[in-house]
């Protein structure tokens, strides 16, 4: 991965530029990550509102805290949890379902998604006409799972960068994505007979 303009290719060179705190580099991850932290923030507090602010603390504390960056995993699950946690500490101000709230899964019995090489349903039906209904069913979802599913499917990341994230168990991952995809299944499914 290249950052435009930077000739910044891998973490550590990403590690060494926060650590100096390389303008030029801020400027080239604020362009290639923006989108992606505003998509993530909104799924995340399930609207639009305080998001800009959100962002712009977010890419505050990449700059004050750019040291504690080491460079060893990506960038982005170090950034999105910048960005989570600031997202709790807003919805705790306003007393909305926190997604640090803890589940009633049992760690030794989790359950994990089907393992398959075939697209899964919600990345099946956000590349298709589908994508309106997909997007009105994880807004019924509880924080938790909508942060499970945005996290898994839109941004990519594995389980382990998932847990290091939410700073949950791989197995609590597993079950978010399994409870989420199976509420998305269900809504839909309950959309389209009602139609």
């Amino acid at each position: 991965m290249t950052l435009p303009g930077t000739g910044y290719t891998d973490t550590q060179e990403i590690a060494r530029g926060l650590r100096h705190r390389d303008v030029a580099l801020l400027n080239a991850l604020v362009a290639q990550y923006q989108y992606r932290l505003v998509r993530y923030l909104i799924y995340i507090l399930g609207s639009r509102d305080a998001v800009d602010d959100l962002v712009q603390e977010t890419w505050l504390r990449v700059l004050e805290r750019g040291h504690t960056y080491d460079g060893r995993s990506r960038f982005e699950p170090w950034l999105f949890t910048i960005a989570r946690n600031l997202a709790i500490d807003t919805m705790r101000k306003r007393r909305i379902f926190s997604l640090d709230a803890t589940e009633e899964d049992d760690p030794e019995q989790p359950i994990a998604p089907p393992i398959s090489s075939e697209p899964s349903p919600f990345e099946q039906a956000a590349r298709t006409e589908d994508a309106h209904r997909l997007a009105q069913s994880l807004a019924t979802l509880e924080p938790i799972y909508r942060e499970a599913l945005v996290l898994r499917f839109q941004e990519d990341l594995s389980l382990q960068e998932m847990a290091k994230v939410v700073g949950a168990p791989v197995s609590t991952v597993s079950t978010r994505i399994y409870r989420g995809l199976a509420a998305v299944r269900a809504h839909m499914e309950g959309a389209e007979h009602a139609n």
